[in-house]
C-alpha cells in the first residue's frame, strides 16, 4: 500500500496537518511542530499560515480516523 499524506484529526492541535506530515515522514510529531513554529518565526507569520490553510483544504482526512466531526477544535 502506498503512503498517502493525510490529516489526522484525532491527533491534532489545530487541524492535524503537522501530525499527518509526521506520520508520512515517520518522524515524531513534536519535531514537526517545532520545525513549523521555527518556520513561522523566521519567515514571518503570513507565508506559513497561508501554506497551513492551503494544506487544510488539500490534505484529505485519514480514512482510518474515527471521529464524527474532525474539524471541531477541542
Amino acid at each position: 500500500m502506498a503512503k498517502q499524506l493525510t490529516r489526522l484529526p484525532n491527533d491534532k492541535i489545530i487541524f492535524g496537518i503537522c501530525s499527518g506530515i509526521a506520520k508520512y515522514l515517520e518522524w515524531d510529531k513534536t519535531i514537526v511542530r517545532i520545525i513549523m513554529v521555527l518556520f513561522l518565526v523566521f519567515t514571518g507569520f503570513f507565508p506559513i499560515t497561508l501554506l497551513y490553510i492551503i494544506a487544510y483544504f488539500i490534505m484529505p482526512v485519514d480514512p482510518y480516523s474515527n471521529t464524527s466531526n474532525p474539524d471541531i477544535i477541542k
